[in-house]
């Protein structure tokens, strides 16, 4: 698992799609390509129907099946801090690892006939910086923080709602 992960506080989300933009930007993304994605999920909510927006992007697994399926060596993983990455120079544009991943984070580019994938800006981190699409969230609700506090953070807003609605 990365050393980072990007936490959304899903109430404050508005999804207006300016991670997604912002990410697109900076990563000179081509059409249908999506390295972090607003997923709208409508459910009901009473007599209503509600909409939230949740936010995903790749989940830089522990274990990342996408880079034991890459025969290139293309699909790395950083022993530093577990962000999963392409290396385009090598990629040769298999798609075995859009295949291997259970969620299909890879993304398949036809401009350039390769994969691309979250890797977190990993250049703007090792800059000091956070991503862009944490730096240019319009409500904020993304916030950039280690496993560890994202789990404390989403125990503390679980139990906030809990004790919101006892009263």
């Amino acid at each position: 698992m990365s050393k980072y992960h990007v936490l959304q506080d899903v109430k404050d989300c508005i999804g207006c799609r300016a991670c997604e933009v912002h990410c697109k930007e900076k990563n000179s993304s081509g059409p249908g390509v999506y390295n972090c994605k607003m997923v709208e999920v409508v459910a009901p909510a009473g007599k209503k129907m509600r909409v939230d927006y949740v936010y995903l992007s790749c989940f830089h697994c522990k274990k990342p099946w996408c880079v034991d399926a890459c025969p290139t060596g293309a699909m790395r993983q950083r022993d530093e801090d577990g962000i999963v990455y392409v290396e385009g120079a090598s990629c040769v544009g298999c798609k075995a690892c859009i295949t291997a991943c259970p969620w299909t984070v890879p993304q398949w580019n036809p401009e350039t006939g390769k994969v691309e994938k979250c890797d977190l800006c990993k250049d703007r981190i090792d800059a000091g910086l956070e991503p862009a699409c944490v730096t240019k969230c319009t409500t904020g609700c993304l916030t950039f923080t280690t496993p560890a506090k994202a789990s404390q953070a989403s125990r503390q807003a679980f139990a906030e709602r809990i004790m919101k609605h006892r009263r």
